[in-house]
């Protein structure tokens, strides 16, 4: 009787995890299907680099002259760079690749991870779109803030259902056909509900929540300002300048503190903000981290700060080796919510590569009342 109890009590138990993980789906946070883009066309679907037909490359939709490539020398004497793999594709004028994204939540935000660069001339762009209509962005992509062609990209968007289409298109601006952004990886991440830290009014303050980051090569994910996307791919921070900041992870560069931080790579270009809640007339102490990714980011550098009235400049010379230090403002709450904003008023790039642009990098960010 006793061993009869005991495998009901066995099953039921098994019967509820296996519901609560239906109910439940993992976390999305990893390649969507066939992201990297290595299940390529038959040969047969192939006019040399151009795919013929609509569904030929593997858990795509393509409209329009979209190619099929392999990194290294191309014909013409063009170099394309695929640094997360071998292949990639490339998005001709009016071309389009496709795909359905399927298990997710309505309502929950969801951010994409990708790798983009232009190949042929400044004025390319790329447009990303989920539910063509409904929500759309063209990012501009003239600017290589990665000499080796790996810039990184994320974009966020609210999920109306749980499925959507997700298009990445080149709008046109180039009168060869051919010319257009190279895609090398896709990957998606559902932005989880920020929670306070105790002692701390400011979400996220650590950078610790933020987008996919690709595991085998990153030369960091560029965020990009408010203007090209409505929900920021760093929860709680608002990306108010004309450039990007660059979201940074502790495996490929070197931060602070646990797994992330920023580095403001568009010089006087670049702010990162939060607006918090306080109490007017309530004075308050703010305290953040600065240094250098350990990346080869040299000069005389210099992070401003302002939070309230009251504005803090703090300038330390980098020389590229990985230095930080923490610095601080107090100031009064003039109201019952305060913006907190952090400005790079300066240009940087690598002491070795000057194509590579960089910057001070940010972490650490904390508010907490004076007592």
């Amino acid at each position: 009787m006793a061993s009869f109890l005991t495998l009901s009590l066995v099953f039921i138990f098994s019967l509820c995890s296996s519901l609560a993980s239906a109910a439940n789906p993992p976390v999305l946070d990893g390649f969507v299907n066939n992201g990297n883009f290595e299940q390529g066309p038959k040969l047969s679907n192939l006019n040399k680099t151009v795919i013929i037909g609509k569904y030929s490359l593997p858990k795509w939709i393509i409209s329009g002259i979209v190619e099929y490539i392999s990194g290294g020398p191309q014909p013409g004497g063009f170099y394309f760079a695929v640094p997360r793999g071998v292949h990639a594709v490339r998005l001709g004028n009016e071309a389009s690749v496709s795909q359905y994204i399927k298990n997710l939540n309505a309502g929950t935000i969801y951010t994409l991870t990708f790798g983009a660069t232009r190949t042929c001339a400044q004025d390319e762009a790329l447009r990303i779109s989920v539910n063509p209509g409904r929500m759309s962005s063209d990012l501009p992509i003239q600017t290589l803030y990665s000499s080796d062609g790996g810039d990184t990209y994320a974009w966020s968007f609210k999920a109306t259902s749980n499925v959507v289409k997700v298009t990445f298109h080149n709008p046109g601006m180039q009168e060869d056909p051919t010319c257009g952004p190279l895609l090398d990886a896709i990957a998606i991440k559902e932005m989880l509900p920020l929670t306070y830290t105790r002692g701390n009014l400011v979400k996220n303050g650590g950078f610790e929540v933020g987008p996919h980051v690709f595991k085998n090569f990153s030369t960091g994910i560029l965020v990009l300002p408010k203007r090209q996307d409505l929900y920021s791919p760093i929860p709680g921070w608002i990306v108010e300048s004309l450039k990007p900041v660059k979201y940074i992870d502790s495996k490929h560069f070197n931060v602070p503190s646990g797994f992330a931080a920023v580095e403001f790579v568009g010089g006087r270009e670049t702010a990162i903000a939060q607006i918090i809640r306080t109490v007017p007339n309530k004075f308050y102490n703010l305290t953040f981290t600065i240094g250098d990714a350990k990346n080869g980011c040299h000069g005389s550098m210099t992070v401003e700060a302002f939070a309230g009235k009251q504005t803090v400049k703090v300038p330390f010379t980098s020389q590229g080796k990985g230095w930080f230090k923490t610095a601080s403002l107090r100031f009064q709450a003039v109201s019952d919510r305060t913006r907190i904003t952090f400005f790079n008023p300066f240009y940087h790039t690598k002491i070795h590569d000057f194509g590579h642009m960089c910057g001070p990098v940010l972490d650490d960010v904390r508010v907490y009342p004076v007592a």
